[in-house]
């Protein structure tokens, strides 16, 4: 006889904005049954329409599912949550453990945007709560989840991680960090800085085109492919940095240095803001000054990490 089919797991989602609502679905569409929470209320609806129950209280959600998905607004709002559940924190002792509270044996996942440092706080919060934490960083809009393009970094209990992990790949594909639960937030931050630090280039070139009213979907025919092939030095830049070896055959900081003031002098000409790319003059200035004339963009990498 076929071996049966595992019974799907439980699943509680707390947080219904446009993320967390997006995972609920993707959950209920692979057949898990699924609580809901939210602050307002109505947010449910939908999720309920779908399929999912609702929970008036998050120790309500959390008491439904042994693994609790928390996709709130931001850190300090998952603390307001394990306030809740731990009557009130942790209280003057500290870190004292609650065995037989609402947490106790469930696994929490946190996929709200936060920082390392606040995920190793949470760590130990929901540690001493009784539960097994469990950090991620969502590497996908809401409209991509359970697509093969989206993707979570996952840090923190790895037996947990291991336990639940087919469940968490409904929502897109897992890549495991380890075990100090910052390291999600840490991979998640650094993708995210490369996207914001992509688009600071992007909304500072559209903003020097329409100064002569060139259309900015006309240059961003130009500004994609030039973009894509420039970011295929990436992988040259990376390997200097690992290799400590940083002279160029391509661009030096010296030639960049004697360029930059080009950019800033045209900006000001054209009535553009000079704020996002001025710090990147200074840096430029400081690699010369201290001695890295002839090398490349890799040795920028350690101008930037205070020692």
């Amino acid at each position: 006889m076929p071996a049966a089919k595992p019974t799907p797991t439980p699943v509680s989602v707390l947080g219904l904005g446009m993320m967390g609502s997006a995972l609920a679905s993707a959950f209920l569409r692979a057949g898990h049954p699924v609580t809901v929470w939210n602050r307002s209320p109505a947010r449910t609806g939908p999720l309920v329409a779908q399929g999912a129950l609702p929970a008036a209280t998050p120790a309500d959600a959390v008491a439904a599912s042994p693994l609790v998905v928390l996709c709130l607004l931001t850190n300090d709002n998952v603390d307001e949550v394990l306030d809740g559940l731990g009557e009130g924190g942790l209280g003057e002792g500290g870190l004292d453990g609650l065995d037989g509270g609402p947490l106790a044996g469930k696994t929490l996942v946190n996929l709200t945007n936060g920082t390392p440092e606040q995920a190793r706080a949470l760590s130990a919060r929901a540690t001493a709560l009784g539960a097994r934490y469990v950090d991620g960083g969502i590497m996908a809009v809401p409209q991509m989840i359970a697509s093969p393009a989206a993707y979570v970094f996952y840090s923190g209990d790895e037996e947990a991680y291991e336990t639940h992990r087919s469940t968490l790949a409904v929502l897109g594909g897992t890549r495991w960090t380890g075990t100090d639960p910052g390291l999600a937030a840490l991979y998640d931050l650094g993708l995210l800085t490369g996207m914001y630090g992509m688009f600071t280039g992007v909304v500072q070139a559209l903003a020097l085109v329409r100064t002569e009213n060139i259309g900015a979907e006309e240059y961003a025919e130009l500004l994609v492919p030039w973009m894509t092939a420039m970011l295929g030095g990436v992988p040259e830049i990376a390997r200097a940095v690992d290799s400590g070896s940083h002279l160029t055959d391509v661009s030096s900081l010296a030639v960049s240095q004697a360029a930059f003031p080009n950019f800033l002098s045209t900006f000001r000409a054209q009535g553009v803001s000079t704020e996002l790319f001025e710090p990147f003059q200074a840096l430029l200035d400081r690699a010369v000054e201290e001695g890295y004339a002839g090398d490349g963009a890799s040795r920028m990498v350690e101008l930037l990490i205070k020692r």
